[in-house]
């Protein structure tokens, strides 16, 4: 029989929804989060959602981290959304639960988030990736983001979770990768605190 683990910490368990268009690497984001996980023997549900159309339609995918078993990948409510269109603000922000983290580039956002009862933080993705000159980066800008609110995997399981899902031949590009986790951990901002 096993004994019990002295309860020295909380079990942690992080739900997360990432939504926005097709093309936006809404899913990748969520795979390299999730194998991110896995290299910290953590467990770990990806479940993507497509809408009709790939690119253009919008795309999410549900996260879950956690220390302990995941009953079930389904969610209704979230700690973190990140959100990338304005679609997916009109779905998604009234499902992150009270006290939870709601993170979003404001490009082509036309009604910004209101709620009181959640933390809220602004991105521009889409505005450093193009300044890089890269846009490809987005996605790992605004992954850097929410590491910086959230540092849920460490910043070097991030690396070989970047190896784990990134095809051998895109290898020698996870060094600017990382400098985008960088630049998004370095330029996340407060849009309200609870």
């Amino acid at each position: 029989y096993q004994l019990q683990k002295p309860h020295k910490f909380k079990y942690m368990t992080e739900e997360i929804i990432i939504a926005g268009f097709g093309g936006q690497g809404v899913l990748s984001m969520g795979k390299i989060l999730a194998y991110s996980g896995i290299m910290q023997d953590q467990e770990v549900s990806w479940m993507p959602s497509y809408g009709p159309e790939m690119r253009g339609g919008t795309a999410n995918v549900t996260v879950i981290i956690s220390d302990e078993r995941i009953s079930s990948p389904v969610l209704t409510r979230f700690d973190t959304a990140i959100i990338l269109n304005q679609q997916s603000m009109d779905k998604f922000e009234s499902q992150v639960k009270p006290g939870g983290t709601l993170i979003y580039d404001p490009n082509g956002i036309t009604h910004h988030p209101t709620r009181q009862d959640i933390n809220i933080y602004r991105i521009e993705g889409a505005r450093l990736a193009a300044e890089s000159g890269n846009p490809k980066i987005f996605n790992m800008i605004i992954l850097g983001g929410f590491l910086k609110v959230k540092p849920i995997v460490k910043i070097e399981n991030v690396e070989k979770g970047l190896q784990k899902s990134l095809p051998p031949r895109h290898h020698n590009l996870i060094p600017m990768n990382i400098e985008a986790i960088q630049t998004g951990m370095n330029h996340i901002e407060t849009a309200n605190q609870l």
